[in-house]
């Protein structure tokens, strides 16, 4: 097995894509797929584009798992690495809980819940919902900026 160990050349777009039980589990093979695909793809597990991608991928896809779980549907995860961008793509298919446009607030210390959209904010360089192609439900994105070295 070869694996290459630089960024993608420009105008190169890596993909990866893969559908996941709504599950506790799933969420976490969804967590060290992407770790271990952006390691893959240049990005050593021990840089800052690799944990924060992954940190961001965990929290979408616990959400995807606790928010849009469908009894019976997977949620899909999709990776796209650029010469200038990571972005990791979560599907789900509830359509009614979509999260707010808006900035998430900080939650308060003693909060139990409410952290997750907030990593993804301060952490994200770009991030949004929006319908999926063709299926109810939605994708919830994030992008990081990546610096050609």
């Amino acid at each position: 097995m070869t694996t290459e160990t630089r960024p993608p050349a420009a105008g190169t777009v890596r993909d990866f894509a893969m559908r996941f039980t709504s599950t506790p589990r799933g969420a976490r093979l969804a967590r060290r797929l992407t770790s271990h695909r952006l390691h893959e793809w240049g990005h050593p597990y021990d840089g800052s584009v690799n944990e924060s991608m992954t940190l961001i991928t965990a929290e979408l896809a616990a959400n995807a798992v606790r928010h849009g779980h469908v009894p019976g549907r997977d949620f899909a995860l999709r990776l796209l690495a650029a010469a200038t961008f990571v972005r990791v793509e979560v599907t789900d298919t509830r359509t009614e809980r979509r999260p707010s446009p808006d900035r998430p607030r900080r939650p308060e210390r003693d909060e139990e819940s409410g952290r997750g959209l907030y990593l993804v904010a301060e952490l994200a360089d770009r991030w949004g919902v929006v319908p999926p192609t063709g299926a109810p439900g939605k994708s919830v994105w994030a992008e990081l900026d990546v610096t050609i070295v």
